[in-house]
């Protein structure tokens, strides 16, 4: 799998988030399902063909560890944040996103709506 990392342009994060880049059908389903936990700078950067609410959209089926989950548009964007809580059925962006950012718990107060995200190939 492809890795990224991740930045925020608009305030600085403790360690940038390495992530993997999800952007096939397969690797946005299987996600961080059956894993033991995230790592504290990892993550899944999930991308999409277009903003969307429901395509963004998340499910938390099988996953036994709360994660931070950050959306983004396409522009670069954070639209919504949230501590996603392990086996909720869903979770949906207020806004339309393009990306999402899925990485350890702790790190959700490192991003807020309006900061905008860089990433890049590593």
């Amino acid at each position: 799998m492809q890795q990224v990392v991740v930045t925020n342009q608009t305030r600085a994060l403790s360690q940038p988030v390495k992530a993997g880049y999800c952007n096939t059908f397969f690797t946005r389903l299987k996600g961080l399902m059956f894993q033991k936990r995230v790592g504290s700078y990892s993550g899944l950067l999930f991308a999409y063909d277009r903003d969307s609410r429901l395509d963004s959209a998340i499910h938390m089926f099988f996953v036994g560890f709360d994660i931070s989950a950050i959306w983004i548009d396409s522009e670069g964007k954070v639209v919504d944040t949230c501590l996603a809580k392990r086996w909720r059925p869903f979770y949906m962006p207020s806004q339309p996103a393009r990306y999402i950012l899925e990485t350890h718990p702790h790190r959700l107060v490192e991003f807020q709506v309006g900061d905008r995200i860089s990433f890049e190939s590593v």
